[in-house]
């Protein structure tokens, strides 16, 4: 099941390294959406270069393949297994090999990874980004809630009746931990340039 794992955690962090934005940009003919604003290659930057349609299509993409990894998951792995593929996307859709190691940000592809597990989660995150965003106009700070509310539903499930008992689903709380604490991180420089205001 380890060497199950270790394909399933190198296919993942491949598939992550594969950035939608960057690839929809150089089809449209447009400069390398890392080149302007926030220098990140994620949806959000993508609304403020190329407007909704092509954000939301960036979203819908990134949340699509997160789903197919995180269904693979759920069919082929151990349960304690099954959040591993999460954080090996998420690390490549960061550090893409594909794109100079430099990409997005992990919050579309953490939530369409997630809705799998717990679809209920991945909705009332949802809600509460656009809550958050209304109220704050600060996407990141929507990200980091977003985030919080995917962990704790991802946590609840295998540690509650979701998926076998708590000791074999220790691993899988484990890496959902790694995977938030990673994505809060990918935000540093957002948190960093809102202190500096």
């Amino acid at each position: 099941m380890i060497a199950l794992l270790i394909i399933f955690f190198a296919g993942a962090y491949i598939a992550g390294s594969i950035n939608f934005s960057i690839i929809l940009f150089k089809i449209l003919g447009k400069e390398d959406p890392r080149n302007n604003f926030s220098g990140n290659a994620g949806a959000t930057n993508v609304y403020r270069q190329a407007g909704i349609f092509w954000a939301l299509a960036v979203l819908m993409l990134d949340m699509g393949r997160a789903m197919l990894i995180a269904y693979a998951s759920l069919c082929i792995l151990n349960t304690s297994y099954i959040t591993w593929p999460g954080l090996a996307l998420i690390i490549g859709n960061r550090y893409p090999c594909f794109h100079n190691f430099k990409g997005g940000k992990g919050v579309a592809n953490y939530l369409g990874f997630t809705f799998v597990l717990t679809p209920l989660a991945a909705c009332i995150a949802s809600l509460a980004w656009g809550l958050i965003y209304l109220f704050f106009r600060t996407p990141f700070i929507s990200s980091f809630v977003m985030t919080a509310i995917l962990a704790v539903g991802t946590i609840n499930i295998f540690l509650g009746s979701g998926f076998g008992s708590e000791f074999d689903s220790g691993s899988a709380v484990i890496a959902t931990c790694i995977t938030a604490l990673f994505i809060f991180f990918n935000h540093k420089d957002n948190v960093i340039q809102k202190l500096k205001k």
